[in-house]
């Protein structure tokens, strides 16, 4: 493999993986604070649609990003409501919202199928961009990779260096504990969500805008599913969840090369398509042979829903 084709496998695993560490760093947080979401999937679905259709109406990926930030954010609210307020089943719950969330995104996309939007320039960080080899791979990128490095380290101060992020923590090991000094669970897990769902449809607007530029339906082809995994393979730890969605964006590019290299006349191209989930699959079993590392980081009330009344 020359030095060029390294670059640019290593350049598009870090764009790759962007839209996982997005979505994933929001669910962390969702989960941090007790609440387990299941539909990463329907909300990315919607972030991409929405945020493809405000990009192509307003000829700006900015206002696709908004409009993706926003349609997840609203599309938590209301699982915040079902789960945390009225007490509905948050796997049931979760289940639903993906299954309807990839619906409607197939139904409100249907006109838009068959547009594209223009490619966003990478951004060229001045000098470093020169730098040999580093500087293709590391500052020579889309907008939306060094966004996810700010998140990244946005996340890990907030939850391991300010008291927020310390209550954050709190109502997910024991929210009772939280009620009884005076803290509003049902305030910390509304949030919780809410942040969840909005970088949920942000990480999809990403994949619909920058990574794909266009709009089909089956477009987030189960990633939030694999960002759900990524939390759990991350132990919900932050800096997990970025080398892990580098490892699963890898396998991913790792794929489109393969089926492009020719290797795609002996090995089924549904095979290699598979790659992916195969390998997140792999991983989840390698990690559910230790429960004892999943017992000790999850967060203790994780699914459980809170009474302020018992």
């Amino acid at each position: 493999m020359d030095s060029n084709l390294a670059q640019e496998i290593l350049s598009a695993t870090l764009l790759a993986g962007t839209p996982l560490i997005i979505a994933a760093l929001g669910l962390l947080i969702n989960e941090r604070a007790g609440v387990l979401n299941l539909g990463a999937e329907g909300m990315m679905s919607l972030g991409a649609v929405y945020g493809f259709i405000a990009a192509f109406s307003f000829s700006s990926p900015v206002h696709g990003l908004l409009a993706g930030l926003v349609v997840g954010g609203i599309t938590a609210v209301g699982f915040a409501f079902l789960t945390i307020t009225l007490q509905a089943n948050q796997v049931a719950s979760g289940l639903a919202l993906a299954i309807f969330g990839v619906g409607l995104a197939g139904f409100a996309g249907k006109p838009y199928e068959s547009r594209s939007l223009p490619a966003v320039a990478d951004w060229h960080i001045p000098f470093l961009a020169d730098l040999p080899w580093v500087g293709v791979v590391l500052f020579q990128q889309q907008p939306m990779v060094y966004l996810s490095w700010v998140l990244f380290g946005l996340v890990w101060w907030f939850l391991y260096r300010s008291r927020s992020g310390l209550l954050l923590r709190a109502v997910g090991e024991d929210p009772g504990a939280a009620h009884v000094i005076g803290r509003s669970v049902y305030g910390v897990r509304y949030l919780a969500v809410i942040f969840g769902g909005a970088l949920c449809g942000l990480g999809g607007a990403c994949l619909s805008i920058f990574y794909a530029p266009m709009w089909v339906e089956g477009l987030i082809a189960g990633r939030g599913w694999i960002a759900l995994a990524l939390v759990v393979f991350a132990t919900w730890r932050p800096f997990r969840v970025l080398l892990g969605a580098y490892l699963f964006g890898g396998v991913l590019i790792a794929q489109l090369f393969l089926q492009g290299s020719g290797i795609k006349v002996t090995v089924p191209a549904q095979l290699l398509s598979a790659l992916p989930y195969l390998a997140t699959i792999v991983v989840l079993v390698l990690i559910s042979r230790d429960p004892r590392l999943i017992r000790q980081h999850s967060p203790a009330s994780l699914g459980r829903p809170f009474r302020a009344d018992e």
